[in-house]
């Protein structure tokens, strides 16, 4: 059987148990327990068992559920308030004007959270019915919204880019510093986009009657000083080469429980919601890793990963060429499954013909961030659509349409770490 007809089938097979509502971890397992079976004749329960408990304890895993906790804590406090109160001020003036709150809000989210839903959430429960009450256009409200929030996976610290760091052997602080500058470019490119679009509309927006003196606008930042010293100690400490992100996340939990009971948002019941919120999610991506885990050593005892690598390498793709058919095929993966999902699965199997290709790791792994990024706002199964649902009762088709010009921007982010590669890898070439 060659390698098109053996990857075929046990991807038919993995298709089928996902529809069928079986956990994505048990799939993973399932098919690659099938592929040893089938074209393995290594001993099956005892690869499974040490592959499982070898994956599973791992230091670098370790900072997981600790930032997954950091953004439960302050998903549950008045982070979200305090942003809009220290923002508004200064981008009243802006083209645009407070839809930039969106964007800033989130990029700033992003950067204490590490999750794309979580952004959503915190940012648009407070901004959506400020920003209607006022009369905003809904779709652009919506639209900033859903592209913004996505920075949750790029911005570090980012929970996907863990998985990607402990699933591939990166370096995670490495990972964490190239996606700084994509992820700052993908904010200039929103703020960009709204400010064109507010000049060229200048009758649907809103105007904005209160003036702020400079005094006032800086009394009224004082709200943000708060997260953005827990920036500063989580995110610094690693890019200082102080701490480990394992360190940093621990420092990063006990930051968030003194911001959110200085704030006097945390009680007895936050405290345990958003405990037992982060041992779910972090239970979760743990036994996905696990049942991705196997199925990575099984497709080694099979020979797909190499095979594929060899007949890809038949096709003498360049690299450009390679990379556009991976985009296509990840945003399509990405319609059925979370990024989490995506990265774990598609990892044995890409990770082999990107080498052979000359790609680096750590740039590729930005890459697959963003094009995940992009799947998050795409139909039927973005995550940051249902978020944004469920908060505006707007039908999910109308959520997507108003969040396109965004994945749109996205694609542009992707040409360009494209183009220049160093956008990616300067700062952790440098630092």
């Amino acid at each position: 059987m060659n390698e098109i007809t053996l990857t075929a089938l046990l991807l038919i097979v993995l298709l089928l148990l996902l529809s069928s509502g079986i956990w994505v971890a048990f799939s993973l397992m399932a098919v690659g327990m099938l592929g040893m079976a089938l074209f393995s004749g290594a001993p099956l329960g005892d690869v499974l068992a040490t592959t499982i408990w070898g994956h599973s304890n791992s230091w670098a895993l370790a900072a997981l559920p600790l930032f997954i906790w950091m953004g439960e804590i302050l998903f549950r406090s008045r982070l979200s308030e305090d942003m809009f109160t220290g923002l508004s001020p200064w981008m009243g003036r802006m083209p645009g004007k407070l839809l930039h709150v969106n964007i800033i809000g989130c990029g700033i989210f992003a950067a204490v959270s590490g999750s794309s839903a979580a952004t959503a959430a915190t940012v648009g429960k407070l901004s959506i019915p400020e920003l209607s009450k006022r009369n905003y256009p809904e779709n652009l409200v919506i639209g900033t919204l859903a592209g913004s929030a996505t920075l949750g996976l790029l911005i570090p610290p980012s929970i996907i880019l863990i998985v990607y760091g402990v699933a591939t052997e990166q370096s995670i602080a490495r990972l964490f510093i190239a996606g700084v500058i994509p992820g700052i470019l993908l904010v200039l490119l929103f703020v960009g986009f709204v400010m064109i679009w507010a000049l060229l509309n200048r009758g649907k927006l809103p105007p904005e009657t209160t003036r702020y003196t400079l005094a006032e606008k800086m009394y009224a930042s004082r709200r943000l000083i708060p997260v953005i010293l827990l920036i500063v100690g989580v995110m610094g400490s690693i890019y200082a080469g102080i701490a480990s992100p394992t360190d940093a996340a621990a420092v990063g939990v006990l930051l968030a429980l003194v911001l959110s009971w200085s704030t006097g948002s945390l009680n007895r019941d936050t405290f345990f919601q958003g405990l037992m919120g982060a041992t779910k999610t972090s239970c979760m991506i743990a036994f996905i890793l696990a049942g991705a885990a196997f199925l990575t050593v099984a497709m080694g005892f099979t020979g797909i990963p190499k095979m594929l690598a060899t007949w890809i390498g038949t096709m003498n793709l360049s690299p450009y060429e390679l990379l556009f058919a991976l985009t296509i095929f990840f945003v399509i993966l990405g319609c059925f499954l979370d990024g989490i999902s995506v990265v774990v699965l598609t990892t044995s199997v890409i990770m082999p013909m990107v080498e052979q290709a000359g790609i680096d790791p750590l740039w590729f792994g930005i890459y697959i961030v963003i094009v995940v990024e992009m799947s998050q706002i795409t139909p039927p199964v973005g995550f940051n659509l249902f978020v944004l649902q469920s908060l505006t009762g707007r039908n999910i088709l109308n959520v997507a349409k108003s969040a396109l010009p965004f994945f749109l921007l996205m694609f542009i982010a992707l040409g360009a770490i494209v183009v220049w590669p160093d956008l990616v890898t300067y700062l952790p070439n440098n630092m």
